[in-house]
């Protein structure tokens, strides 16, 4: 492993531990609000990174992906929902999938707000100084991708189960049959590139107006986040 790829996981790992473990806390506290304690009883209501790490998906992808292609990715454990302990089991999981990818945006405007502190302090010519010019880029980044991505309505993904519950109960009890075959349909859309088709537009408009919050010009922003790529 050389040193720009060291770097680069000292970079991202940050944004990607908590980006991760955040988004499943989300998920806990809200089930907590709506009457299922399972999550909170099992540890899991916390931002606690620790909590929340699945090996290979918190720890073994993003490391490889870093070192493949430059960019991370990963995941967390999910958090255990009994749905028989929701108020509203069906309008309740709505609230409780959509409260990770809502944790996400939230992250990424908190990283925006950090960035545009680091622009205003740090001299980019100091190699440690432009460290915290890129961890920001790098938590905006897959907060996005991960808010953005969760939201698609593809089982078992939080955009799944909001959908599902948005169906009446028979469009909604067909609907779930998708989901043994959701993972596939996501690697299939990876593999043909139809997901970043898909999900770009969306994903560039979020980091073009966080760019701008942060006080960086797109152009600058994009310039950064190839730089950690």
């Amino acid at each position: 492993m050389d040193a720009a790829t060291i770097q680069k996981i000292t970079i991202w790992i940050l944004p990607v531990l908590f980006a991760v473990s955040l988004h499943e806390a989300a998920h806990a506290w809200m089930a907590d609000r709506k009457g299922d304690s399972t999550a909170r009883l099992l540890g899991r209501l916390t931002f606690n990174p620790f909590k929340h790490i699945d090996p290979i998906g918190t720890v073994v992808v993003p490391i490889l992906m870093i070192t493949l292609t430059g960019f991370a990715f990963g995941w967390a454990k999910p958090v255990p929902i009994d749905v028989r302990n929701l108020r509203n089991p069906k309008k309740d999981m709505m609230w409780v999938a959509l409260a990770g990818p809502a944790s996400n945006f939230i992250m990424a405007f908190i990283w925006a707000i950090i960035l545009h502190f680091s622009v205003m302090f740090v001299d980019s010519r100091s190699s440690i100084s432009l460290f915290f010019l890129l961890m920001p880029v790098a938590g905006i980044t897959i907060n996005v991708i991960l808010g953005v991505l969760n939201l698609l309505p593809i089982p078992p993904l939080d955009g799944g189960r909001i959908m599902a519950g948005l169906l009446s109960p028979r469009a909604s009890q067909q609907y779930g049959k998708i989901e043994p075959y959701g993972f596939f349909i996501i690697i299939g859309l990876m593999v043909t590139g139809m997901l970043s088709y898909i999900i770009f537009p969306v994903v560039s408009l979020f980091m073009v107006t966080l760019a701008a919050i942060s006080g960086l010009d797109a152009e600058v922003f994009y310039r950064l986040l190839n730089g950690i790529q």
